[in-house]
């Protein structure tokens, strides 16, 4: 069976698109800006053959249009999101089968960064590995802003990524995986893997290497926003933010608003 490569190719300041590719066939996720994909397409001699959108925001639509370029390409997206050029729209449970690569899809609804929000889970890719594009929904050591949905929202979402198997490698679409290590030391300044995890990110960024993917478990251990249950993380949140916190959504509602001052 022949093997899949998977590409983030950098776009604006700190947006990843990702590129799945068996050699010859390429199916793009959040192609906010045509220009780069269009470019790596071409060094590489790989021909488009899908299109897969997590959420209606420019920077992970944008390059949709200039992408097609009059090509009859099917372009998967959310089915409650307004996006112009969509084929297929879908929801949770629904599955996604392309031919070339051979991709199999499930999708998970997962909003909170947007209303309509999804993931594609592919189960196990030719070596048996499990991958989750999950667009701004859950990053490296983070999560997406609540733009259009609730705290509940975004915590059953990412409780849903959680629930995914340790090894699901994930490929999330920005790198914040540096600023996000800083807001996590601040919720878990004693978490020894995340000290771990500044140190090695760090590295990887120096050397202009990506962080992505991260893996599920590892994100269980070091994320503090699958965290929100940890009495070491509510005990922080208690003292920084003069706050009872009684509940796991609380910490992760206190969380959220923390992040979004911090800095």
């Amino acid at each position: 069976m022949n093997s899949l490569e998977y590409v983030p190719v950098p776009a604006f300041d700190d947006n990843y698109i990702w590129v799945v590719s068996d050699g010859q066939h390429a199916v793009v996720v959040d192609p906010g800006d045509a220009a780069p994909v269009k470019a790596y397409l071409s060094k590489r001699g790989w021909r488009l053959s899908a299109i897969l959108l997590t959420h209606h925001h420019a920077d992970h639509v944008g390059g949709v249009a200039d992408l097609l370029d009059g090509q009859v390409v099917p372009v998967y997206g959310p089915a409650g999101e307004a996006i112009a050029h969509l084929t297929h729209r879908l929801r949770q449970g629904d599955e996604v089968h392309i031919a070339a690569p051979a991709l199999d899809f499930t999708i998970l609804d997962v909003p909170g960064h947007t209303s309509g929000h999804i993931a594609y889970f592919q189960a196990a890719d030719p070596r048996g590995t499990p991958h989750v594009f999950c667009g701004d929904t859950l990053f490296a050591c983070g999560c997406g802003r609540l733009f259009e949905g609730t705290p509940a929202q975004m915590l059953r979402s990412l409780d849903a990524l959680a629930a995914l198997p340790g090894e699901t490698e994930v490929h999330c679409a920005h790198e914040y995986t540096l600023s996000n290590i800083r807001f996590a030391l601040a919720c878990e300044p004693g978490n020894r893997e995340l000290q771990a995890w500044r140190d090695e990110a760090s590295d990887l960024r120096a050397r202009h290497v990506p962080t992505l993917p991260t893996t599920i478990a590892h994100e269980r251990a070091v994320n503090p926003f699958l965290r929100a249950g940890e009495p070491a993380v509510q005990a922080t949140l208690a003292e920084q933010l003069h706050e009872s916190v009684p509940d796991r959504l609380t910490a992760f509602a206190l969380m959220r608003e923390w992040k979004n001052r911090f800095r």
